[in-house]
Parts: C-alpha cells; structure tokens; sequence
C-alpha cells in the first residue's frame, strides 16, 4: 500500500495538465483498482466474474435498440487516432484507433497485434442481432467481457459517442464492408 500510495504520488507529481489532459484521467474507477492490484498475475474467477458484472451491468444500450451505424463512418473512426490528447483539439475528431491493436481488413498493411484479428468478423460468427449487441457491449465496456484486457472502454469513458460505436459495429457487421470482404 505505501508502495503504490508512493508510485502514484510520483506520478502524479509527473503530470502536469494540458490542453484537455486533467489531472483526473490518474483517477482510477474500482475496476481499474482491481486489475492494478493483479497486473502481471490472474485473477482469481471470483474476481473476473465480478469486474465483468459490474462492468456488463454498465453498459448503456442505444435507447433505439439498434447497433449498427454506417460502416464508411466506422471506417474513418478505426483509422483515426487522434482524440483526448493534449495536444488535439477537444472539437476535432476523436477516433478508435483500432488499427493499432486490430487488423480489419486486408488492403490495411500496418496494423498491431495486440488484440485479435478482426477480418471476416460478422462473416466468421454471423450477422444476427446477439453478435450485434456483443460487439457493441465489448465496444462501449470491454471489462464486461474480459475482464482487465487491455482494449480501452471506449462508451464507458466517453471516447466514443453512442453513434460513433454503431458506426464501428457497422464496420465489423456490415456484409459490404471491407471487413467481411
């Protein structure tokens, strides 16, 4: 406890705020807490079939009840990896930046490793609505799912917007969609 109570003074101490990057991006939520307190271990299940209740029961589903936006829009916000950094403009884009962990499609040649690949998503496991609402539930809060991975909670912490998540879904569920090509 003196440890950690001393690294995040240090960090703190560190940072300094700029632009729209506030002291309170250090503020780590209960989930956040947790999977520090197990970084480089496995958490017990106990522990995952929590974080991923508290995280699922989180989730805030479109009032519509539909999941899927526009793909070329979807497109662009996978491509786009500027948005919630100092330096960017708070009324620019803001983008997924999935191509940094994710491949997508196969006419993209730079794409990380990190996360699965995502080529041939909805043709791989179908285009139905249950595969619908999954992968806007992983979008808007991947701790429902899997519990301290690695992929941002992008609705959770309002890096996407609502529509923004749709419109990614789109990209991974459209038929005419370079993903599913």
């Amino acid at each position: 406890a003196e440890i950690n109570a001393r690294a995040t003074q240090v960090l703190k101490a560190s940072f300094a705020a700029r632009g729209q990057a506030k002291l309170d991006r250090l503020d780590q939520d209960e989930t956040q807490k947790t999977c520090t307190t197990y970084a480089g271990k496995v958490p017990g299940k106990d522990v995952t079939d929590r974080i991923e209740k508290v995280n699922f029961e989180s989730i805030k589903w479109p009032a519509d009840g539909k999941y899927l936006g526009n793909w070329q829009n979807g497109e662009r916000i996978a491509q786009e990896g500027r948005g919630k950094q100092f330096s960017d403009d708070p009324a620019g884009p803001v983008g997924g930046n999935c191509y940094a962990c994710h491949q997508l499609a196969p006419q993209e040649v730079s794409y990380g490793t990190i996360g699965p690949s995502l080529y041939q998503f909805a043709k791989l496991r179908g285009y139905g609505p249950d595969i619908q609402k999954y992968a806007y539930g992983k979008i808007w809060n991947a701790d429902a799912y899997s519990a301290c991975t690695n992929m941002p909670r992008f609705g959770h912490k309002g890096i996407l917007t609502e529509q923004q998540i749709k419109d990614v879904v789109a990209l991974l569920m459209d038929p005419n969609s370079p993903v599913n090509k």
